[in-house]
């Protein structure tokens, strides 16, 4: 099984972001070492706990730090930006990186209509241009764009022979057709939403054309935390609960368990907690590994990127660290 890690670069309470930015590169560092195989990082603004406004940034800054580790976006908010600016910069990374660049794109917003605007200096929604985004990036990282399209004279800079493959992140039929019908990867959102995973992945094997990808790829983003004990890994898992709670609220850092505690839980956070453990493995190294088994057949791949959003930076490597023990080594 090939696992990666999807880090959202979240903020501990407490903590500072230099920091946390640090944790991140000795956690890519560490990660490469432990046998996974990629390591990409979200997009995400006008947050007050998720550093990965410029996964671009710290993309580079991970492959600098790395020798083997594949790294990647996951991902670019492509309706937010040039497809030849997106081009520019992958192309950029993957002559400074050859073979070492993946490029995950979304259709998301990055946040609310406000912060949409903010990023595009108030320009008018670009959401329903993805599928011809998706088209124009592929024309300028391969040097393929129509004869008749208005921008075929202009060329991506650097003019290097390869282009990074391009990942597709869905959670509908819809975004799933768009990659297959461009021979494009998809990865799967366990971990935001796995309710229509069945017909998802149905609508994407269905439809698929060979393209960058000769045949169907899927990746799978789920969150995980692991321990030795269950009742451990239930013991950390419990901030990343909470953590989710409090996303809906707007607020994004990861509280200590000792604030936790101070809060106490309603019912309704229960039974919102309950809901939310569907999109994640808890438990020992025997476990996960089953779990992930389990998630493998039920989607056909045995690619996975893991997240683990929990409070301690040492807890979150010493999760990574169990599981690749389990299943890496």
């Amino acid at each position: 099984m090939q696992l990666g890690i999807l880090d959202q670069v979240p903020m501990p309470q407490g903590t500072e972001p230099t920091d946390v930015l640090n944790d991140t590169i000795e956690l890519a560092q560490f990660a490469e070492k432990m046998g996974y195989t990629r390591y990409w990082l979200a997009e995400h603004h006008n947050t007050n706990g998720l550093l990965s406004a410029a996964p671009e940034i710290l993309m580079t800054r991970i492959a600098s730090a790395t020798e083997l580790i594949r790294v990647g976006s996951g991902g670019v908010l492509l309706p937010q930006y040039s497809p030849l600016k997106v081009a520019e910069i992958f192309k950029t990374m993957e002559a400074l990186f050859p073979g070492r660049v993946d490029l995950g794109v979304g259709r998301s917003p990055g946040g609310t209509e406000r912060t949409r605007a903010a990023l595009t200096d108030s320009r008018e929604s670009m959401m329903g241009a993805f599928p011809r985004h998706l088209d124009e990036l592929h024309g300028f990282m391969h040097n393929e764009l129509p004869k008749q399209h208005e921008y075929r004279m202009v060329k991506v800079t650097p003019r290097t022979g390869s282009a990074p493959p391009v990942w597709v992140l869905g959670l509908s039929p819809r975004s799933a057709k768009l990659a297959a019908e461009r021979g494009l990867g998809l990865t799967f959102g366990h971990f935001i939403n796995p309710d229509k995973w069945e017909e998802t992945l149905r609508e994407y094997r269905e439809h698929f054309k060979s393209g960058q990808f000769r045949e169907p790829t899927v990746n799978v983003c789920v969150f995980v935390v692991c321990a030795d004990t269950q009742e451990e890994a239930e013991r950390l898992a419990l901030t990343q609960d909470m953590w989710l709670l409090g996303i809906e609220k707007g607020d994004s850092q990861v509280h200590s368990p000792e604030r936790l505690k101070e809060r106490g839980l309603s019912s309704a956070d229960i039974e919102k907690i309950r809901h939310n453990r569907r999109r994640m493995v808890v438990g020992t190294p025997e476990k996960v590994k089953a779990s992930l088994e389990e998630l493998s057949e039920r989607y056909q791949t045995d690619d996975f990127l893991l997240i683990t959003n929990i409070f301690s930076a040492e807890d979150k490597k010493r999760s990574y660290e169990l599981i690749a023990r389990e299943m890496l080594t």
